[in-house]
C-alpha cells in the first residue's frame, strides 16, 4: 500500500539525516507520535504534512515520492 511505501521512504530519508524521530518531528513542527505513525504507514497523512516533511529534508514533493 502507498501509506507503507511512503512511510518506508520517509524513514529511509530521516535515517540518512542522522536524526531521531523526535528530533526530526520537532524540526518540522509535528508531534513525534504522529510522525512515528506516518513512518509506520498507519496514517493517512494530509498533503500539508507531506509538504512539511519534504521541506524538512530540503527536497521537493516529487523527490519525496521517488520510488513510492
Amino acid at each position: 500500500m502507498v501509506k507503507e511505501r511512503l512511510g518506508e521512504r520517509i524513514k529511509y530519508l530521516r535515517l540518512q539525516t542522522g536524526l531521531s524521530q523526535e528530533k526530526f518531528a520537532l524540526k518540522i513542527g509535528m508531534d513525534r507520535t504522529y510522525f512515528a505513525s506516518v513512518e509506520a504507514g498507519k496514517r493517512n497523512i494530509s498533503i500539508i504534512n507531506i509538504e512539511k516533511i519534504a521541506a524538512g529534508f530540503n527536497i521537493s514533493l516529487s523527490e519525496l515520492f521517488e520510488g513510492v
